[in-house]
């Protein structure tokens, strides 16, 4: 049996590893930007917009792996791809030679917390997918990442009001 702290400690973990990128995204992203102009600028607006939406996703990921006791596919990519992403961090920061969003997080709650959460799913007795479905959900990992970059971008990009003119009581438009 699989604890719930292994499924929804995967929500857990992220929260924590989130709310770093929360504090630091939008200032890193817009320092970051006058550093290397190539590189995107982020409001806060859409550095929330964007968490929160993965937050849904982690949610949903953690979901399924309570219900199925660790065993849905959907969760253990979720588990690799989160794993995968703190090691992201840590490279990014090695490039930069300086502090990046969810550094601090990275090896002290993402990399320990999915190396636990590993060993308990394989002391469970759970199939642990790491074959195909493995590769899979890594390959998913910048998609979905990435998906929800550009929602949360529509979602914040500011909207052009259209000007309506309305005509004058019993007259025409100029």
């Amino acid at each position: 049996m699989v604890s719930p702290g292994v499924t929804w400690g995967l929500l857990a973990a992220w929260a924590v590893h989130d709310a770093e990128e929360l504090a630091t995204m939008a200032r890193w992203t817009r320092q970051a930007h006058e550093r290397w102009p190539w590189f995107p600028e982020v409001s806060q607006r859409h550095a929330t917009v964007a968490i929160g939406l993965m937050g849904g996703v982690m949610a949903g990921a953690s979901a399924l792996g309570a219900r199925t006791g660790g065993r849905s596919p959907v969760f253990q990519a979720a588990l690799l791809g989160f794993g995968a992403h703190g090691v992201v961090h840590l490279a990014q920061a090695a490039a930069a030679r300086r502090y990046t969003p969810g550094l601090v997080t990275s090896p002290l709650v993402v990399l320990p917390f999915t190396a636990w959460a590993w060993r308990r799913l394989r002391t469970a007795g759970v199939p642990v997918r790491a074959g195909e479905s493995g590769w899979a959900g890594l390959a998913a990992f910048p998609a979905v990442a990435g998906g929800v970059h550009l929602l949360a971008r529509c979602l914040t990009r500011p909207r052009a009001r259209a000007s309506r003119q309305v005509p004058p009581p019993g007259g025409s438009r100029p």
